[in-house]
């Protein structure tokens, strides 16, 4: 494979698969290969499906960028069968990857490292009906006070999340987090300001980028409001005081290393009235739509975003394997 120059790379995008973000995942896809042919890059879109692996052995790529959101994407499964074809790839390894797409694992590292994250209990379905669910919330609510955050313990774009301000509301939003993934996640709920944080490194380095600050209409940045129009409002940079931006970056960068992740990866964030930074998750494969955080980001920071793709996929291509 020749990586001579940028432009003599040939790039395979991935993008689709079957999880509940296949279509957020393809609009990611889109704008990706948009972005690499701007720079000048050969590169195409293929799904992750049964024609994936012929297509990789007959015909190698020098370089994948895993476009594609939800389990296959981000649980470090793809990676690894990447890894066993000697195919590179933008993005963390697998052990990486996996570490990240479990909530309660990542922020149990993250508390480890003594970054800031919302005390939690991670609640899997059977143990959920096997005590007693109404024992178990009341304990929960005693434990974590109220309002909570429930989310899927594994799983992004908001799907399956809620606030919860009642107890007597919790019962319905653990339903609802349970149609989305066998484990749910019960956050104390921290009132501030949303922000997003994307991480890149294009050779010196990890840098975070500008915060992007989040106001969804209705309050909560669930899946309609991460993706339908006029339904949130971005402000990038984020409207904070210089002395917690920097706070914010810095609290970022901490979790980007904690979690061993590479080239590329979104922090989301809660910083409180006090401009406290607490971490609510880390994205391995964040969106690229035209309302997704990271391509803001970029822009915020004055980057190009098809330029910004093309060292990490140069980078990527000569990586020892």
């Amino acid at each position: 494979m020749d990586t001579g120059t940028t432009t003599d790379l040939r790039v395979l995008v991935l993008a689709g698969g079957l999880s509940y973000e296949r279509d957020v995942s393809l609009k990611s896809g889109r704008r990706v290969l948009d972005a690499l042919r701007s720079a000048g890059i050969e590169a195409e879109q293929r799904d992750a499906d049964v024609s994936l692996l012929p297509a990789l052995q007959s015909d190698p790529p020098d370089a994948v960028v895993i476009a594609l959101h939800g389990a296959t994407g981000e649980d470090g499964s793809l990676r690894g069968v990447l890894d066993l074809c000697d195919v590179p790839y933008v993005g963390c390894d697998a052990r990486s990857a996996r570490l990240a797409w479990d909530k309660p694992s990542a922020k149990a590292v993250l508390r480890e490292a003594g970054i800031p994250t919302p005390d939690w209990v991670a609640l899997p379905h059977d143990r959920f009906s096997e005590l007693g669910a109404v024992a178990v919330l009341d304990r929960i609510v005693d434990r974590l006070g109220l309002p909570l955050m429930v989310k899927p313990a594994q799983g992004g774009s908001g799907l399956g999340a809620a606030v919860v301000r009642d107890a007597g509301a919790v019962p319905a939003a653990m339903v609802g987090c349970f149609a989305y993934d066998s484990t749910a996640l019960v956050e104390r709920y921290v009132a501030g300001m949303d922000v997003a944080v994307s991480v890149v490194d294009l050779g010196d380095g990890p840098q975070a980028l500008p915060a992007v600050e989040i106001v969804p209409r209705n309050g909560v940045y669930d899946y309609a409001a991460r993706y339908t129009a006029g339904l949130t409002t971005w402000h990038s940079p984020a409207r904070l005081e210089p002395d917690v931006a920097a706070e914010v970056s810095r609290t970022a960068l901490a979790a980007h290393t904690a979690l061993g992740l590479r080239d590329l990866s979104r922090v989301d964030l809660i910083v409180d009235h006090e401009g406290r930074p607490h971490v609510l998750e880390v994205n391995v494969s964040p969106g690229m739509t035209e309302t997704s955080l990271l391509p803001l980001a970029v822009q915020a920071a004055g980057l190009d975003f098809g330029k910004l793709l093309a060292t990490m996929v140069a980078r990527a291509a000569t990586r020892p394997s």
